[in-house]
């Protein structure tokens, strides 16, 4: 894991917690992929300020998995103001260019990891693949 990666990382949870919205759309790339209970996709850094406004989410990250350079797996526990009991989460986060560009939520820390460990094995076979194909 590169240090500056972790780095990005540990700024975009404080950013968030501090409802920070002009730090928040400097933290991200545009777009920035997430995904969620409610779906997934690329917003802009002026929707992911919006996200943070709308769901009032506090997160407290509890462990770091890193997956590669670029790519890091956090376990978090994530509470909401219609909800103050913490929930565990675990969110599979992307950085480029010290900027967070994906940061994609799941329910449990074992699927986080999957999904993260298959993400690696998908660009490492596109990087062969394109290395290949001369590009």
């Amino acid at each position: 894991m590169d240090a500056t990666a972790e780095e990005a990382i540990v700024r975009w949870h404080e950013v968030v917690n501090a409802a920070d919205l002009d730090a928040a759309r400097r933290v991200v790339t545009d777009p920035i992929v997430v995904s969620g209970p409610k779906g997934a996709g690329p917003i802009s850094p002026d929707g992911f300020a919006d996200w943070i406004t709308r769901s009032g989410i506090a997160l407290r990250p509890r462990s770091y998995h890193p997956i590669s350079t670029r790519v890091l797996v956090v376990e978090q526990d994530a509470r909401w103001p219609k909800n103050t009991a913490w929930t565990r989460v675990a969110t599979v986060f992307r950085v480029t260019d010290m900027r967070v560009s994906a940061a994609l939520r799941f329910a449990d820390l074992r699927t986080a990891l999957e999904f993260a460990y298959l993400y690696r094995e998908l660009a490492a076979t596109e990087r062969g693949a394109l290395m290949s194909a001369g590009v």
